[in-house]
């Protein structure tokens, strides 16, 4: 798409939202209706995209991405009139006779950047989130997954008007026109790196932005786990579309003492989860691309390598991978894995690892496997994480109950639910004030009799 082509479509955009079209709360919904009803429609499409695309079975693209996003939308059916309504507020005596109430006004052409590891998922959960709240938008979902990005285009023709709803497809040249423009909201999905340069500009022009980011989220493991159950669960959330999960467990913490049960209890379950030849599963999916590919290969050492770690270029496939004794100083923990390679390392003492993870950057989840409350109340309170499980992996994003977002270099922001509707708007402050009377304290000339009076209303 040319950038003067970009430019028309914003232009009608932003003239469509000044129109006030987008402003009626019964309209919002339909539209969610609709994308909810055409997505259910087009569930074989959006899934042999997903399998082209990343190798998804159609299993795990309904658990994923299908399924978790017809969630997020029924749950703005049933709750946008609500949350678009009047926030009645308590007020103070000093400003009587009045009321007070919070009302959220959309946030006007918004910009959402999707990534390739979700890519139905990432693009139409916030999506929701914007139309819900009575925005329009421009979507640009990512160049390394184009048969979802096809079918996410194609939905959303059959849904919205141009001037409500467009997609963006393209690269880095499409990318670059876009933070160019003047937006009134950015929300993007993706790695640190490009995060830093949407952040940078937007700052240009004062545009507020979400960054849904990533990071190295740990995995901790004590000596009171139940390490079959743990196992079982890591195995699950860590080789998940082979690893290209943004709160995938990234690397473990375990106790020294529990390490080698733990490491014999996850080799099992890859075994049951995925056979002893996990390249010839159906339903083990593959890696985004050659170069993330030959990336994932560097990072695996074969002499800290106790299990997997196959490969096969034709279909950009890599085995799960366990790596034991690993330190901190280890290529594979100087990044984000992004891939199926699990990393395990030990503490010899559980007040040791607060300070090391306290020391490192904030990930964007964490996992305590435990039945100590006394070490569930340390890590919980004591560091610092955009969210996490206790005795589980990944779910805690899977719901929009809970707002899910990063802090510090894992990202800004949050949604899902009515936090994803108000990211998506502006909640004004309105004092509603009476005439029938006029307290006279507040103008001069003062009166030492109303000062006492107003100390009263004051407390």
């Amino acid at each position: 798409m040319t950038e003067h082509e970009i430019d028309l479509l914003l232009e009608k955009q932003r003239a469509y939202y000044q129109s006030g079209a987008t402003l009626n709360v019964d309209k919002r919904i339909d539209a969610l209706r609709r994308l909810r009803a055409v997505i259910q429609k087009y569930q074989p499409e959006i899934a042999q995209a997903l399998q082209a695309d990343l190798g998804k079975s159609e299993y795990e693209a309904y658990m994923c991405e299908i399924g978790l996003s017809l969630t997020e939308i029924s749950y703005m059916i049933r709750h946008t009139r609500r949350f678009a309504g009047k926030r009645w507020r308590y007020t103070p005596l000093a400003q009587f006779a009045a009321t007070s109430y919070q009302l959220a006004s959309p946030l006007g052409c918004t910009l959402i950047m999707s990534p390739w590891n979700y890519p139905f998922l990432l693009t139409i959960e916030p999506l929701a989130d914007a139309v819900a709240a009575g925005n329009t938008c421009l979507v640009k979902p990512s160049a390394y997954s184009p048969h979802t990005s096809a079918i996410i285009e194609k939905i959303i023709r059959a849904v919205f008007p141009p001037e409500h709803v467009s997609v963006v497809t393209g690269g880095r040249k499409e990318n670059s026109y876009l933070l160019h423009k003047r937006f009134d909201f950015i929300f993007f999905t993706g790695s640190q790196s490009v995060g830093r340069e949407v952040l940078r500009s937007a700052a240009e022009t004062l545009t507020p932005a979400v960054l849904e980011l990533g990071g190295k989220s740990p995995c901790i493991v004590d000596d009171t786990a139940n390490l079959a159950l743990a196992a079982r669960r890591i195995v699950f959330g860590k080789f998940l579309n082979c690893g290209q999960t943004c709160v995938a467990p990234d690397f473990i913490l375990c106790d020294a003492a529990v390490k080698d049960t733990l490491v014999k209890e996850i080799i099992s379950q890859i075994r049951l989860q995925f056979s002893d030849h996990p390249l010839q599963n159906p339903n083990y999916g593959k890696i985004i691309n050659e170069k993330h590919f030959d990336r994932l290969l560097a990072l695996i050492d074969e002499n800290k390598l106790v299990h997997g770690g196959e490969s096969n270029r034709e279909t950009l496939q890599i085995a799960p991978a366990v790596l034991d004794n690993v330190t901190m100083d280890d290529p594979v923990m100087q990044e984000e894995i992004f891939g199926p390679i699990l990393p395990i390392l030990t503490y010899e003492r559980f007040e040791d690892v607060i300070p090391l993870l306290s020391s490192r950057e904030k990930p964007l989840a964490l996992y305590l496997f435990s039945e100590d409350k006394q070490h569930i109340e340390q890590i919980t309170h004591r560091l610092s994480y955009g969210g996490g499980c206790i005795n589980d992996v990944v779910i805690h994003l899977a719901t929009s109950e809970m707002p899910f977002g990063g802090v510090g270099e894992s990202g800004m922001g949050a949604y899902h639910g009515k936090m994803g509707f108000d990211t998506f708007s502006h909640v004004k402050s309105i004092v509603n004030k009476k005439t029938f009377m006029d307290l006279p304290m507040r103008y001069q000339p003062y009166q030492n009799f109303y000062r006492k009076l107003l100390s009263f209303f004051l407390r």
